[in-house]
């Protein structure tokens, strides 16, 4: 997302204003009520929603305007928790049509009042592509939790020169698809630069040319334009794209970047977690390193942040979005919860316990199991950490699923005389790439199969984010090993404690850092 700076004039008044600004929104943030926030924001998504055809078949108006227990109850037990698939199977594919081989989607009084003028595009497994409705009122909410961020990192930072420079985006694809009737679909990263408000366009790097090219020329681009300008002050993207640009860098300027990059005061990261980066982070930057603030975006809602000088991001509850939490331990295999499970608002959250986040937006998503996991380590403020998703193969922001993985090992499968038991796959984050240990069967004939080549192919034919990060070698060629499969039942046992009833291998890794397929893997080297 972008964050709105403004420029210093070079005028001390001005200056004077703009920091007394910050500091009065920076105190307003500071003073909110998270647990207030949320249920106003669910009696005003409740009123909002009445009148949308969701909304009748629900029974919303009677909600709208009841006390917050009693309304939250009566939510629950009415609304379903949804996940896309069945929000596109019961209200979106009915508003859809194909023509001329392109998609067309209008979301007009469905499930959020009005026309969705924004469709946040994203690989999926129930159509080709993930279709999340973005509205005005989202555009809203997600420059102001831009503006909070930007006031308290301001205010916490009296000698930032931060608004006297631009940050240098890394967005994705800036091309929009135009879905008729006004309506325009494309990376979120493409809607937010291409309609950010006017006053921002100086302060935001790159050019919209730029900004277009294919990967490999725009990472080039965007590395001699920060060598170049030396007003860019913050960059803003997802930790393994940033370490590539800093590298590419310090390639061409053949200095360390403290020195290639003295004005460099803030990086903006998200999208995955920064633990498994951070120490080439500090290889980076072993001196004089910028500061450093994480958040938690996504096409669906914007939810948390990290304030300056403190370790953990703070859930932010104040930006159009109410918030369930499903324990994660009732998620099925699949990573999903039942319709009925046992969600509990903000005030029902427990400090240490693992979370799958379902959302009320106001977009149009109600009771919508997002797919993402966090922890929350204190009650005030919120701390949490973002634990990863559910069930998917994501440290490179592929996006592949637990169904697309299983998929590509089923029809490895097919080939004559392979017979694959079991199977786990996970990241190596430094080299860019998947590693799969592979159980076979005694009798499974894998010499002369190229394994790795397969899956790579699989997963290529089934998603276009992994697709489109290997032709652009953001993603390099997946490695696999092969073992017995009493070898990984073994190692379940010894390593895991885990093994038989209702403990199963997981077929992807759930750490951040590749840590259990690491441990998998170096388990050969003590057994064999």
């Amino acid at each position: 997302m972008t964050m709105p700076i403004v420029r210093d004039l070079t005028a001390p008044l001005f200056n004077r204003l703009l920091k007394t600004g910050m500091a009065m929104v920076a105190h307003r943030f500071s003073a909110r009520d998270p647990y207030a926030a949320q249920r106003e924001i669910f009696a005003q998504l409740l009123a909002q929603g009445s009148a949308t055809r969701f909304g009748k078949d629900h029974g919303l108006p009677e909600l709208a305007g009841r006390p917050f227990a009693e309304a939250y109850q009566g939510y629950r037990q009415r609304v379903p928790i949804r996940t896309y698939g069945d929000f596109w199977n019961d209200y979106f594919a009915a508003a859809c049509r194909e023509e001329e081989g392109s998609r067309r989607l209008l979301l007009e009084n469905v499930t959020w009042p009005g026309k969705i003028p924004f469709f946040c595009e994203t690989s999926g497994t129930t159509a080709p592509s993930k279709y999340i409705p973005f509205s005005r009122e989202m555009f809203a909410a997600n420059r102001l939790a831009a503006l909070d961020l930007t006031a308290m990192y301001i205010h916490a930072n009296r000698q930032s020169r931060l608004f006297q420079g631009k940050l240098l985006y890394m967005a994705g694809n800036t091309d929009l698809t135009d879905m008729g009737n006004g309506v325009k679909s494309g990376d979120m990263s493409a809607i937010t630069l291409r309609h950010r408000p006017p006053y921002l366009k100086p302060f935001i790097a790159p050019d919209p040319a730029t900004a277009a090219l294919p990967w490999e020329e725009k990472l080039e681009s965007l590395a001699r334009l920060l060598l170049a300008d030396r007003s860019i002050r913050g960059i803003s993207g997802v930790p393994p794209w940033i370490i590539l640009l800093l590298k590419r860098c310090r390639e061409l300027g053949g200095r360390p970047l403290s020195e290639l990059l003295p004005g460099l005061e803030l990086i903006i990261h998200g999208g995955t977690s920064i633990k498994p980066y951070r120490r080439e982070f500090v290889e980076l930057f072993p001196q004089h390193a910028p500061h450093f603030l994480e958040l938690l975006p996504s096409s669906e809602a914007f939810m948390a942040f990290q304030l300056l000088g403190e370790e953990q991001m703070r859930l932010t509850p104040y930006y159009g979005v109410f918030f369930e939490f499903v324990p994660c331990d009732e998620l099925d295999e699949r990573g999903v919860p039942a319709a009925d499970a046992a969600a509990v608002p903000l005030e029902g959250i427990e400090t240490g316990r693992r979370y799958a986040v379902i959302l009320t937006t106001c977009a149009g998503l109600w009771r919508y199991h997002i797919g993402d996991t966090i922890r929350f380590t204190a009650h005030a403020p919120l701390f949490m950490e973002f634990t990863g998703r559910d069930k998917f193969l994501d440290r490179f922001e592929e996006k592949v699923t637990q169904g697309e993985v299983e998929e590509a090992v089923a029809r490895l499968n097919g080939v004559p005389g392979i017979d694959i038991r079991e199977f786990m796959v996970g990241p190596q984050i430094g080299e860019r790439r998947h590693i799969w240990v592979l159980a076979v069967g005694k009798e499974s004939r894998t010499a002369g199969i190229d394994l790795a080549k397969r899956l790579d192919a699989a997963l290529i034919s089934m998603n276009a984010d992994y697709a489109t990060f290997r032709s652009q070698e953001r993603i390099n060629r997946p490695v696999v090993l092969t073992v017995g499969e009493e070898y990984i039942y073994s190692w379940s046992k010894e390593a895991r404690g885990k093994l038989g009833g209702q403990s199963k291998i997981p077929h992807i890794d759930p750490t951040m850092g590749g840590d259990l397929v690491k441990d998998l893997v170096e388990y050969g080297g003590t057994t064999s």
